[in-house]
Parts: C-alpha cells; structure tokens; sequence
C-alpha cells in the first residue's frame, strides 16, 4: 500500500508500543479509544489539501476520524515484538473512509455516514445491530453538501466534483435506514447496545443524514458517549446521557447503532 501522507507522532508512537487500559474495559474498540481522550477536535482535518490523499492525523480528530481510528486499531492485529501493524492499521482506515476501500479523488471518501456505514458494512467490518433490533425506520434524504459547495473548497468551482457528488446524494435518497427515535430511548439505552458500539446522531437538518457520531460508554448503567466534541474541543466521555444530548438538539432525531464484527 502507498501510504502517502502519514503523521505518527510520539503519541501515536506510544498507542503502538503500549496497550494502556488494555484490560480495564471489555470491549476493544473502547479500549483503544480511551488513548484518544484530551486529543485536541479539529473540523475540516482531511480537507487541508486539494489532492485525496490517506491521512492518518491522530494528533488532531474529529468525530468521524476518532471513531475511524478507534476501529482500525482495535482491528489491527499485534506483532511479533507486540507492536500493533502500522500497515495493518492504515489498511483499515482506508477501508472504512473510501468507497470499496479505493482512493480516487474527493468523492471516493465517503462523506455521508449512511453510505460509510453501507460500504463498512458491505466489507465485513461493520454490522448494523438497529436493523436487528428496532422497529422504526426512516427514509434518508441527502443533498447538504451539493446545496452548500461554499462550505467545501473541493465541491466549490470543481463542476466534476459536484456532479459526482449530486449523482452520489440521489443514490441515497429514499434508502431505508433503521433507527431509534429520540422518544424511544431509555436514560440506560438497551441491553443490545454495547460499549463500543458505533453511536450515529441522526438528524432533520435538511440535506443531512447524520449529524455525529461517537462510541458508546455505559457509566452506572447510564448509556453516555466518547466522542471527539466540537463543543470542548477535544475528545471527552459526555457528562449527559445519549438521551438528553439528543433532548437537548431539536436537530438531532434519534440515533443508529453499528458495530464492529467480530
């Protein structure tokens, strides 16, 4: 693989050689994400360049990266001198970021989360445990993204970029997506909802088909969420439960609910 734009820093240097907390929680996903917290949140940190390019910048996160990095290190597997596989780890990154794990330009990445959790999904490396669990659906409308091109340098002026990004919105308007309403779900979540599982805000922001995402965290039996915030901006366990985080955003509808298979 050509990795060509990597950033290890000797924090990310010390996630490899070092598997901290590694047996205080059980579920791997959340243990690897806890190495994550204070890491500072930076919007916008795979737009820098104008050429798609992997990057794997864990210095800065936001809340797609946090939960990208979180996944591919727990999935990444150990070597010999008990060092996790770099090559491994990015391999996965790429997977989980570009459509059929392939880099070809900026529509390649997969900006909206129903079509990154459809292409995870697709590879093996995500399921998706609201579609087994939930009775409520909900039809996804996308369209944000080609109604604002000013908000994103590569859609802005590039008539390629926008036409293949329209094509990609009307592919996933109208797809049916299993989800929990925000009036349906309890403080203390569910039994079937895991720590570690893949938290998808979703959300009536029109264009939009999610809003956020994070890790599930259950403390005292309350469902909370680790997530790289915009708010504080850094990575941090929430101090409200997912319920009254969505109680608190009229935006924010429900959730969705991923995980990684084992």
């Amino acid at each position: 693989m050509n990795l060509k734009r990597i950033f290890f820093s000797a924090f990310v240097a010390g996630l490899f050689s070092a598997q901290a907390f590694a047996q205080t929680l059980s579920n791997e996903v959340l243990t690897n994400a806890v190495t994550y917290l204070d890491v500072p949140y930076v919007a916008g940190v795979l737009d820098r360049d104008n050429t798609e390019e992997l990057v794997l910048n864990t210095d800065e996160l936001d809340c797609t990266t946090f939960v990208e990095y979180s996944i591919a290190l727990a999935l990444a597997p150990m070597k010999e001198n008990n060092y996790k596989d770099e090559e491994a780890f990015a391999d996965y990154v790429q997977k989980l970021r570009y459509r059929d794990g392939k880099i070809d330009g900026y529509t390649s990445r997969l900006h909206y989360m129903t079509e990154w959790a459809e292409n995870a999904i697709k590879a093996g490396i995500l399921e998706d445990v609201t579609a087994a669990n939930s009775r409520f659906t909900m039809q996804v409308q996308t369209g944000y993204m080609t109604a604002h091109p000013n908000l994103y340098k590569q859609l802005a002026n590039n008539a390629d970029n926008m036409q293949k990004m329209r094509a990609i919105e009307q592919r996933l308007n109208g797809t049916t997506v299993h989800y929990i309403p925000q009036e349906n779900l309890p403080n203390d979540g569910y039994d079937w909802i895991h720590d570690g599982d893949i938290i998808m805000f979703t959300t009536n922001e029109p264009g939009l088909d999610i809003a956020h995402m994070g890790l599930a965290f259950k403390i005292s039996g309350k469902l909370t969420l680790m997530h790289a915030s915009s708010k504080d901006k850094k990575v941090v366990v929430s101090k409200y439960t997912i319920n009254k985080m969505l109680e608190d955003n009229s935006k924010w509808t429900g959730i969705r609910v991923l995980r990684v298979k084992k």
